[in-house]
């Protein structure tokens, strides 16, 4: 018999349950960066906190039941592979966009970009949940 106990999964991170919550937390049409959202944990002083890495890490690992989309590049890219499925969503909310750059004549054009300075949440009515 191996040392499984039963089939439930294993438990979620604390840092990435942190990191799933203030992604809930973001308003539909509103973004915040992965840094963002790293300063936001490292506020809570007395509790372990990660970088942008690590929670762009939580999100791939277990945003799929939130609003992943929210938590973006600094440079406002929709995030590479998965740029479809976020501008729908994007567009759908209203979160402010705008033209991509364009490297030369010749290139096609890029997806659009978020617009950060529009987008960018402040964290205004965040419900503290103690």
């Amino acid at each position: 018999m191996s040392g499984m106990q039963g089939s439930e999964p294993p438990a979620l991170p604390d840092y990435a349950e942190r990191v799933l919550e203030v992604t809930e937390r973001i308003p539909p049409g509103r973004v915040l960066t992965y840094g963002d959202v790293a300063e936001w944990l490292a506020g809570e002083s007395d509790r372990p906190s990660g970088g942008p890495r690590q929670v762009g890490r939580a999100l791939a690992l277990y945003g799929g039941g939130v609003p992943w989309w929210r938590v973006v590049r600094a440079d406002g890219v929709p995030l590479p592979g998965r740029e479809a499925r976020a501008l729908e969503r994007y567009r759908t909310e209203g979160t402010p966009l705008r033209r991509g750059r364009t490297p030369s004549r010749d290139a096609p054009e890029p997806p659009p970009r978020l617009d950060l300075r529009r987008a960018r949440w402040d964290g205004s009515g965040a419900a503290a949940e103690d």
